[in-house]
């Protein structure tokens, strides 16, 4: 039986898309199994937002060889539709396959005769646009990340997403539902949505059919599924009612992940983005009053173009004073054809990394504030199957990561828990109901 094994760098999209071609493998009586393990196949997905993402890329090309010098190696993934021909002159590299072709992957690989060149199968993004590829992860976690919809039609100046991946286009309702069904029917218990511009769901063949509101509330009615977490929705799709819905919810859990990307509307006029800061905070207090307990993720993005001093400390104001709970942050770097690329005001890259690492301080000053006002309060975590120094780790419903003593039992269990203390290390302990309860 020949093997192969998978490499995925990026987002949430790319690990259910991994997923799924792996399974495209098992049908076709491949095994799979771990990249350190040594395959006859290795498929490396990519990401375009990842700095350096050559550099990665050429990294694990290398580190796969070093565990099997004849396999074969396959690329896919944005990098991959972005700059087929620059991957193809990697040492190693045998195929290089497009945002269309990789679910294709299966006929295009099947010699494993590596050539002198590297082949290439890549077409332009416009003819994959309308095409939407469902794809979802299973067995590889404990929770699943289910990809409703695909491409972007927001033309932010930073971003090489539209040109990796094409417009907006999305899944029907009832193949969404149908999906999640079958998930729960796996045993597992909760469910991501992801997309790459997940509050854009509804758009097939060009034409808007569906809100994401309307997928919200048909989920809901999706019996075995025990929580919905929404991984990542623009401010200016996050609406009311959707707000309103989660606050009641019996699945949808009390966590959003908004990107900001700055807190100065200058610099927001600058990356094309469609709201301004009042607009945010609109949407944190209204969620705030609706679901007190609830965390809030932002993405926020340092050393744009044009971005001042004073800019920066616009963005470290506000965020300062957000009711949020954590930072996902990320300092901007050039990409090739990006408008922002082209832009005055280049910022030196010693005060990109010094504006990173002071958001990065203020995240986790929100994150052991945000976790430091859930002490002593009873919650429910999924536990994952994770051990590290005796410890098993998992996340509360507001996502709060949270550690126990390890025992087997509570894998993929949903355990009712009290938490009891932050550590040093901001990990907060629990003890089950019935323990506090007994003492």
């Amino acid at each position: 039986m020949k093997k192969v094994a998978f490499y995925t760098l990026g987002c949430k999209l790319n690990f259910s898309e991994t997923s799924t071609i792996g399974r495209l493998f098992t049908d076709a009586g491949y095994a799979v199994v771990d990249f350190t393990a040594a395959a006859d196949v290795y498929v490396i997905n990519t990401c375009s937002v990842t700095e350096h993402a050559d550099k990665k890329c050429r990294k694990v090309v290398k580190e796969a060889l070093k565990y099997a010098p004849n396999a074969y190696i396959t690329i896919v993934g944005c990098y991959a539709q972005l700059k087929p021909v620059e991957i193809a002159e990697i040492e190693g590299v045998d195929m290089v396959l497009g945002a269309a072709e990789k679910f294709r992957i299966v006929e295009y690989i099947s010699d494993l005769t590596k050539q002198p060149k590297a082949v290439i199968h890549q077409q332009n993004i416009e003819k994959v646009n309308h095409n939407f590829i469902a794809a979802y992860s299973i067995g590889d976690r404990t929770r699943t990340f289910l990809k409703v919809q695909d491409g972007c039609d927001y033309p932010c100046t930073y971003c090489t997403i539209p040109l990796a991946r094409g417009g907006s286009r999305s899944d029907t309702i009832e193949n969404v539902v149908n999906r999640a069904a079958q998930i729960a029917e796996s045993g597992v218990k909760e469910i991501v949505l992801t997309g790459v511009n997940l509050g854009d769901f509804g758009i097939r063949d060009g034409n808007r059919e569906d809100k994401f509101f309307d997928l919200v509330k048909a989920l809901d009615e999706v019996e075995g599924i025990e929580r919905i977490r929404i991984s990542s929705i623009e401010p200016n799709l996050l609406s009311n009612e959707i707000i309103e819905f989660v606050a009641h919810s019996k699945r949808f859990v009390p966590h959003f992940h908004i990107p900001l990307q700055s807190g100065s509307n200058k610099i927001l006029g600058l990356m094309k983005r469609r709201y301004q800061r009042e607009l945010y905070t609109e949407r944190v207090a209204t969620i705030k009053a609706l679901i007190p307990n609830c965390c809030i993720g932002v993405d926020v993005i340092v050393g744009f173009p044009g971005e001042t001093h004073e800019d920066f400390l616009d963005t470290y104001q506000f965020l300062n004073e957000l009711d949020i709970s954590y930072l996902h942050v990320f300092t901007y770097s050039e990409r090739e054809q990006t408008a922002a690329a082209e832009m005055k005001g280049r910022v030196a890259g010693s005060t990109r990394a010094d504006r990173s690492k002071m958001l990065h301080i203020l995240s986790d000053k929100k994150r052991r504030a945000f976790y430091q006002s859930q002490i002593g309060t009873v919650g429910q975590v999924l536990f994952e199957d994770d051990q590290k120094d005796g410890f098993m780790h998992g996340f509360t419903k507001n996502y709060v990561k949270v550690k126990a003593k390890y025992d087997p039992v509570m894998v993929n269990e949903i355990k009712t828990v009290k938490l009891i203390e932050l550590t040093a290390d901001g990990e907060v302990e629990v003890a089950e109901t019935e323990e506090v309860l007994a003492h």
